[in-house]
């Protein structure tokens, strides 16, 4: 069993290697963001916590006030569910999650570094009725998934800074 262990090792290294597979480096940023004062109306939304942790991760400190040096503003980070369909005994039988966040990056200055920008993304869901509970675990999966993706999307759009800049 142990001689096999290197072996599978090597393997598993190379298949991940041949097939393109990289372990998600942090963000590229622009400079203005090394300490950045985050303006969202709810500091403690799953999206406010992601942004947070990811941003913080490629090396931004989070000031409040006159020391920052740019200011990411999240006016609108909205989640939504809407029904979509309705069963023949009255009951909903799928629905549709919808996470909307809208945001700008200006520097300390206020010059824009990134204009008003929209995101959007969407979720739709089965409702099994036998299943009530793990419906309603399904429905707080996916808003975490949503608040992820959305997260992931605003710092790409972040970096697109440094790279025009760079």
């Amino acid at each position: 069993m142990t001689t096999r262990l290197p072996f599978v090792l090597v393997a598993s290294t190379l298949l991940l290697a041949g097939c393109g597979f990289q372990l998600r480096d942090t963000a590229q940023l622009p400079p203005e963001m090394a300490s950045t004062q985050l303006l969202i109306d709810d500091q403690y939304s799953l999206l406010a916590r992601q942004v947070r942790m990811m941003l913080e991760q490629s090396g931004v400190q989070f000031v409040d006030g006159p020391h920052a040096s740019a200011v990411l503003e999240i006016p609108e980070n909205q989640v939504v569910t809407e029904v979509l369909t309705i069963a023949d005994n009255a009951r909903v039988r799928e629905y549709r999650v919808t996470h909307t966040v809208r945001f700008r990056l200006t520097d300390a200055g206020g010059q824009e570094l990134i204009g008003w920008q929209t995101l959007r993304q969407a979720r739709e869901i089965s409702f099994d009725e036998q299943k009530i509970l793990a419906a309603s675990r399904e429905q707080e999966y996916v808003k975490k998934d949503l608040a992820e993706t959305m997260a992931r999307l605003l710092v790409a759009r972040l970096e697109t800074v440094y790279v025009s800049q760079g």
